[in-house]
């Protein structure tokens, strides 16, 4: 999953970022509305946890614009002010859930994840394929009933595979979604990723190559 934070408060906005990829989440930060907004609009984010009052562009203001692009992504609103009055406003803006500041941060991680769930095509709590178990919320992954001990990157990958369902996930894609902005596009980070969760995987194996296209996991 890759989520967005975009919030004013550098210590809150990293702390929470920190956070979340403690949670295997790959994670930006904008630390103002303009910057925010731009990359909201440009980069396909599962999730965005927008403060609402931002120098700039407001947070009202992204929201907005999201909903109006028609885009995928999820809106977590936050706000100092936890009046049903603001929560209504946030919520006819067009956001998906609102969470009043401050919080718990094991709250945050459930309302992202309940959000990134919402996604198209829509993915149940626990993701299966074949003999393989994968529960994102528990960071637990098992085959054949064998626990696997997987980095938050295999896990990621992992997770990303099963989710497509059979379809062709790009190396491209794969360093979108499961890392972040500061990837090096040409790193071989994916390839060598994939190479230690197969071995992990054990046999029979997997995951397959696409020569020219990415990776697949198919139920057969």
């Amino acid at each position: 999953m890759r989520v967005l934070v975009i919030e004013d408060e550098r210590a809150l906005a990293d702390a929470v970022a920190r956070g979340l990829r403690r949670e295997g989440m790959a994670v930006d930060t904008a630390y103002d509305g303009t910057n925010g907004h731009e990359m909201a609009l440009t980069t396909r984010y599962d999730v965005v946890v927008l403060d609402r009052d931002l120098p700039g562009v407001h947070g009202d203001e992204i929201c907005i614009d999201l909903v109006r692009a028609g885009l995928l992504t999820r809106v977590l609103m936050l706000t100092a002010s936890g009046s049903v009055a603001e929560r209504v406003e946030g919520l006819d803006l067009g956001a998906d859930d609102y969470l009043a500041k401050p919080f718990a941060f094991d709250e945050l991680v459930a309302r992202v994840r309940a959000l990134g769930r919402r996604a198209t095509p829509a993915a149940p709590p626990v993701l299966r394929v074949a003999d393989v178990e994968l529960d994102p919320a528990k960071r637990g992954a098992r085959r054949d009933g064998r626990m696997l001990d997987l980095t938050r990157k295999e896990f990621g990958v992992l997770e990303e595979l099963i989710k497509a369902r059979g379809g062709v996930v790009s190396s491209e894609e794969l360093l979108e979604r499961v890392w972040d902005a500061n990837a090096d596009p040409f790193t071989t980070t994916v390839r060598v990723t994939v190479m230690t969760l197969r071995r992990k995987l054990g046999d029979p194996p997997l995951i397959e190559t696409v020569v020219g296209a990415g990776y697949r996991i198919t139920a057969a």
